[in-house]
């Protein structure tokens, strides 16, 4: 589906009306999804890569012809990720975190009746229904008053 979402009401530029072209006439990058062929440079792996990288096949088996790259940049990755599981915060630095964050409770900036008043239907029906107590309590006062 395409939405027209310019801002000139569909119009053209000397006021009249667009006509809209039906979808056989309209081109190819007008489509929300293009219908295009992966880009040259992309590169597709193996299934044997696949099988390896899931620890299928053993390294042995894939170091074969242009697969030797790919098993390379893969070990590289694997490598440089095991090293960043095991890095940590320095002593120093997590001291200095600590020592930014306030040391009191923060104070509310904007008063009460400033701030923004917001009723759930839990809390109109419970406020009604107090209502209508509190106003037969106050009917029920004043007959008994008058009668006395």
């Amino acid at each position: 589906m395409f939405d027209d979402i310019r801002s000139d009401d569909g119009l053209n530029l000397d006021g009249r009306k667009r006509e809209r072209r039906s979808d056989a006439e309209r081109p190819l990058a007008d489509r929300e999804v293009p219908i295009t062929s992966p880009p040259p440079e992309a590169r597709v792996l193996s299934p044997a890569i696949h099988a390896w990288l899931d620890g299928e096949l053993p390294e042995a088996a894939v170091r074969k012809g242009d697969a030797q790259r790919d098993v390379d940049f893969w070990k590289q990755l694997m490598e440089a990720a095991e090293g960043r599981r095991h890095l940590r915060t320095p002593v120093h630095l997590q001291e200095r975190i600590m020592a930014a964050l306030p040391h009191s409770v923060p104070q509310v900036i904007t008063p009460w009746w400033r701030r923004e008043f917001v009723v759930t239907p839990a809390v109109a029906l419970g406020v009604a229904g107090a209502l209508v107590a509190l106003s037969a309590a106050v009917t029920a006062l004043v007959v008994v008053l008058a009668r006395h």
